[in-house]
């Protein structure tokens, strides 16, 4: 299948196409400047409450004629434009694909030759959000603003999250975790310059490079390996990973000679850095132009010290050559370098709510990117790190669906694998004010790796945005049908494989999106019983209407987006971890009894917040010698205060059944 790397087959198209939208943008501009200024955020409320003068609204007094005045203007050429934009949708192409041209940072090649599956696995990153990056005067209504802004904003902090260094500890005390705050953060603070590693001894050791991919980096998390002649080699899945061995001897601590070692090495290795306690301070503006020490921000030296940590605690002494089959623990180093364990111990796979997108993410996959400026911008942050990009996804006018559609479907997919093939499908039956948006299904095939006999190792990923009006529940059934037989066309029609002699091999098969109902409300029984969760595993579901304990909702209650308790991802993360906070600033499970006020409410709620953003795996249809498992799944407030969503993350690991070479 040819991926489609323009929106329109030949130049004479494409130019006739960008006329008529300059036709047209002056128009639609001016229009949403207009709508703008009369729905204000809380954040511009407040802003506003300190001006005496009342200087805002003599601005609107003098503004609004003039706009309507050059919006009246416009119209002639608008309708022109308009009369030329419509027919050219139908030679419209569904998407629009790009690579990252630059060479000396592109690694999608080189990904795929570290997965021989000769090993015993590899893990796979997923990560999902809702950013509401519609026009300025419609995002207002969910309690944002500057979509230009937040579009850039947004992309340089999962940029900055996902290309942290990824930190694994191993201990071998049985009795004791803990990590000496001097010694850890010697180790996790980033480097000063790009292809710096830093040498460690003294009972440390690394078995890959610690290169931290900062702001001037643009470039994907590409690594020079070390050459793997000793014992105690990390797992293949686990790139851009620090793996750090500390003995059993006084108690897991170093000392104060280790540490002076380590410290030492780390100041000769790079230019030395400000301490956690002397980064400045968060700037509390909602576009997040945030100082340096901002762990939500793109420049924060903070933000590769909070960098996850795995601990994985033996029986005595350990065999590096076994330390891999070890039971997990994880945890996350905070500005104080506590180690924090998973509450529920009886779950298989690590959960927490993450101040910070996982390290090393593979796949994004965002819904809502409406805003077609916005989506460049999003689209040339995001390419620093993600080498491939389907994009501008969906149909427009009256082509492909039953009712004419003025914007996209606003997904939009990030890969550092490459893609093989792509597919989309526009709902037809939207409701509403949905059905003026293209809101579909986009389905992907990317290679993940190869076999010793040259197989491909494939995975499937769909991405996708339901109904969202409420009571909207058979519409929501109809599409989760429609996405299951379009996924199943697309994997038939995508499949170079037969039974008998198989040319590729499936490794995961994966669902992400905003499916607008949640596992606990009583308004949406009927979807919480749909067969797509008979064939698919929702890791955070216990059942139908019933989620797991440390489950919480993904939908933030609007009205509190840029309250200085919850405008950082530090100090949302730090709410959502109480049940009070929760209640605060989530919006819940709906029902019948419930009031209308949502803000502070105290009394017993079902659930933990409406939870409609979801990851669905499955085992089915993949190579029957393989299994997948669930390794971790977080909830993320990295993108506190430029959208009314959490995005959420989860790493599955497939694993080979074979031994290590």
């Amino acid at each position: 299948m040819v991926l489609y790397t323009s929106p329109f087959p030949n130049s004479f198209l494409s130019l006739l196409h960008s006329f008529s939208w300059g036709l047209i943008f002056p128009c639609y501009w001016l229009a949403d400047r207009l709508v703008a200024s009369f729905v204000p955020t809380t954040y511009e409320k407040r802003q506003r409450a300190d001006d005496p003068c009342y200087f805002h609204a003599l601005c609107i007094i003098i503004t609004t004629p003039i706009y309507l005045a050059l919006l009246v203007a416009s119209l002639p050429f608008a309708l022109i434009g308009f009369l030329l934009w419509s027919p050219l949708q139908s030679a419209r192409r569904p998407y629009i694909y790009s690579r990252l041209e630059d060479k000396n940072h592109a690694n999608g090649a080189t990904l795929l030759t570290e997965w021989k599956a000769a090993g015993t696995g590899k893990s796979f990153c997923f990560g999902s959000a809702n950013v509401c990056l519609l026009p300025d005067s419609l995002a207002r209504f969910n309690n944002v603003f500057n979509t230009q802004a937040r579009a850039k904003e947004i992309g340089r902090r999962i940029r900055n999250g996902a290309s942290r260094p990824q930190i694994k500890i191993y201990i071998d005390s049985p009795t004791n975790t803990s990590i000496s705050a001097a010694s850890f953060s010697s180790l996790v603070s980033p480097q000063g310059g790009e292809n710096t590693n830093r040498t460690v001894n003294t009972g440390i050791k690394r078995t890959t490079s610690m290169e931290y991919k900062g702001d001037n980096s643009g470039s994907n998390n590409s690594e020079d390996r070390e050459d793997k002649g000793g014992a105690g080699e990390p797992n293949e899945g686990e790139e851009n990973t620090c793996i750090v061995r500390i003995n059993g001897e006084d108690n897991g601590h170093m000392s104060d000679t280790e540490t002076d070692t380590v410290n030492g090495q780390a100041h000769a290795s790079g230019p030395a850095e400000p301490s956690l306690e002397g980064d400045a301070e968060i700037s509390k503006t909602p576009n997040h132009k945030q100082k340096e020490g901002d762990s939500g921000s793109l420049d924060s030296y903070s933000a590769s010290r909070e960098s996850l940590v795995k601990v994985r605690v033996g029986d005595g002494t350990v065999d590096q050559s076994t330390v891999n089959n070890k039971l997990l623990y994880k945890a996350s180093i905070m500005k104080k370098t506590s180690v924090r364990k998973k509450k529920h111990t009886d779950e298989t796979f690590d959960h927490e709510i993450s101040a910070f997108f996982p390290a090393n993410l593979d796949f994004l996959c965002l819904q809502e990117v409406f805003d077609k400026r916005a989506a460049e911008k999003l689209k040339e942050q995001l390419h620093h790190y993600f080498e491939y990009i389907v994009y501008d996804v969906g149909v427009y006018s009256c082509h492909g669906c039953c009712s004419f559609k003025f914007v996209n479907s606003g997904l939009l997919f990030a890969s550092r694998y490459p893609v093989m093939d792509a597919a989309y499908h526009c709902y037809p039956n939207g409701r509403g004010t949905d059905s003026l948006a293209s809101k579909g299904a986009l389905f992907l095939k990317v290679q993940v790796g190869s076999t010793p006999q040259d197989q491909r190792i494939v995975g499937y990923i769909s991405c996708t945005h339901l109904q969202a009006i409420a009571g909207d529940t058979t519409v929501r059934c109809e599409q989760l049908d429609m996405l299951q037989d379009w996924l199943s066309e697309f994997r038939k029609s995508t499949s170079s494989s037969s039974t008998a002699n198989p040319e590729e091999l499936v490794a995961f098969d994966v669902i992400c999106g905003d499916l607008n109902f949640d596992n606990c409300s009583s308004e949406d029984k009927l979807e919480q019983q749909h067969s797509l969760f008979t064939h698919y595993k929702d890791p955070c579901r216990i059942g139908p209407g019933e989620d797991k304990p440390w489950a919480i909702g993904t939908l933030l209650d609007p009205e509190g987006l840029y309250d200085e308790e919850v405008c950082t991802p530090d100090n949302l993360q730090k709410v959502l971890e109480s049940e009070e906070g929760r209640k605060g600033y989530l919006v819940y499970p709906t029902s019948k009894n419930h009031g209308s006020s949502q803000k502070g409410r105290k009394a017993s709620l079902k659930g933990n917040g409406r939870r409609i953003d979801y990851m669905l795996y499955t085992e089915e249809g993949l190579y029957l010698e393989w299994k997948v498992e669930v390794e971790e799944f977080s909830f993320i407030t990295q993108l506190a205060g430029l959208t009314d969503h959490l995005p959420v993350a989860m790493r599955l690991m497939v694993s080979t059944g074979e031994d290590d070479p």
